[in-house]
């Protein structure tokens, strides 16, 4: 039987054998929302890169670039880490280079290892559990968390996703049944379980609580995105 577990932060990726798994990177509020939202608005690919000075480079082979840290746009770059950014129409068809704070570090730290590395979101949650039904690989969700450490929202994300597998996978491990169990008692109203959360504040204090109710909507789009060498693409 396949086995699904969860890391609850890429500072602890190292304590997982990843070489037999697909890995399913989340970053709630907001990098998987927001390369979720490109795809599905005709974006080509996205590059993702772990630091500032990368990003930059590929601005200067003509990329169009997004770069966030702190949950804020970089000053220089041409996108910021919303998803109603990735939204306008000059993106359609483009190749865009992205770093954020946590997601982007996650897939950079899963790539060499896994044996594909996918992109979840809750806006495209269904069409991840589809495509994971389909593979032959064990699963692990990364929570991309804050800084190195966990966080609440990549938390349900992943005991989502386990929840709707757990019938055709083995639930080894402690994180896995966690995060579970914490999805199960969120499922119902996810802002108000989220409201107290560290993130949560963070993007309330930059007044961005449009993006928090954007990222928290299930099932929006029916897309995988994938990385395919250095590029994340569709399915």
């Amino acid at each position: 039987m396949k086995n699904i577990d969860v890391c609850l932060t890429p500072d602890l990726l190292h304590h997982h054998n990843i070489n037999n798994s697909i890995v399913v990177v989340t970053d709630i509020f907001r990098a998987t929302s927001c390369m979720v939202t490109g795809f599905a608005y005709g974006v080509q690919s996205i590059i993702p890169v772990a630091s500032v000075e990368e990003c930059a480079e590929y601005q200067k082979r003509g990329y169009i670039a997004a770069a966030e840290r702190n949950a804020e746009k970089v000053e220089g770059f041409d996108l910021d880490n919303s998803p109603f950014s990735f939204m306008d129409e000059r993106l359609v068809g483009n190749k865009i280079a992205m770093t954020t704070t946590n997601g982007t570090l996650s897939i950079t730290k899963s790539k060499k290892n896994a044996v594909k590395v996918i992109v979840g979101a809750f806006l495209n949650l269904q069409a991840v559990v589809n495509y994971l039904k389909a593979q032959p690989y064990d699963v692990l969700v990364l929570c991309a968390g804050w800084k190195g450490r966990p966080n609440l929202e990549d938390t349900l994300f992943a005991g989502a996703v386990v929840e709707a597998l757990r019938d055709e996978y083995f639930v080894a491990e402690d994180a896995a049944i966690l995060a579970m169990r914490a999805y199960e008692a969120s499922r119902e109203n996810m802002p108000l379980y989220l409201s107290n959360s560290s993130h949560i504040r963070r993007l309330q204090r930059l007044g961005i609580n449009k993006d928090i109710t954007y990222c928290l909507q299930k099932d929006l789009y029916d897309i995988v995105p994938i990385l395919r060498g250095n590029e994340l693409v569709l399915v």
